[in-house]
């Protein structure tokens, strides 16, 4: 059942077309990967669909309801919320603030309380720091922070947004442990990569951008194999996230 959808959607910077007509998919429980290069208009996508940029033309959808040109704040209430490319916290407030400003939204002590308890249960080391200051934790730790703060709303989608840019390896397989441990709760997951190899492991479904259009998309497993993404993006190594 196609739980995310976008139809036709293309957003500009002024003159500059950063997202082509693009049409994505994604089903309710799912993780799905939307791969390419710097400037393909990958962070573009996820913002748009955050409510951090409003598109040019056509539409999103979730579960079936038109959610275009919504506010960031209107997404959060109906259940979408990111973790930015760079993490964007507070680097001079606590952990624990930082966690407590993904809750704005929920009305009650109790209902951020425990909140707090799920994320530090995928997370035991922001529990440790949460009277530290989050510009003094390392990136990984850092990286942590922010994905928790993301699931402090609640959310039924997560946005990633290069989780593991700037990440030892250590670090990565981390993220992606925790990823699969989100999303096997019911989570769905939409992850911006340039590590293709790190998030093809990790999705059910995945979408190559070059300048703002699809140019392949197909089952992860099978893009894994194909001859232009192995060729153009696999190359290397990484350690496993297995």
């Amino acid at each position: 059942m196609t739980f995310i959808k976008f139809e036709n959607l293309s957003v500009h910077y002024g003159p500059i077309k950063a997202v082509d007509n693009l049409n994505i998919e994604a089903e309710k429980g799912s993780v799905t990967c939307i791969l390419g290069a710097n400037g393909a208009g990958k962070s573009t996508t996820l913002r748009a669909f955050s409510g951090l940029v409003k598109p040019s033309s056509g539409r999103i959808l979730l579960d079936g309801k038109d959610v275009t040109g919504l506010s960031s704040d209107q997404m959060v209430e109906r259940g979408v919320s990111m973790s930015p490319e760079g993490r964007r916290l507070f680097p001079d407030m606590t952990v624990g603030d930082n966690l407590r400003l993904g809750a704005y939204l929920n009305g009650t002590r109790h209902s951020w309380k425990s909140d707090m308890e799920r994320v530090f249960s995928y997370f035991p080391r922001l529990r440790e720091r949460i009277g530290q200051n989050a510009g003094s934790m390392s990136g990984g730790e850092q990286q942590m922070c922010a994905i928790g703060r993301a699931l402090m709303s609640n959310p039924q989608v997560l946005l990633l947004d290069e989780p593991s840019l700037g990440l030892a390896p250590i670090m990565i397989a981390e993220v992606a442990r925790i990823v699969r441990t989100i999303n096997a709760e019911g989570i769905s997951v939409v992850i911006v990569e340039q590590n293709a190899r790190l998030a093809l492991q990790l999705s059910d479904y995945g979408y190559l951008l070059e300048t703002g259009r699809t140019v392949l998309e197909g089952p992860a497993k099978e893009l894994q194999h194909d001859e232009h993404v192995k060729t153009a993006y696999l190359g290397g190594t990484m350690a496993a996230t297995s």
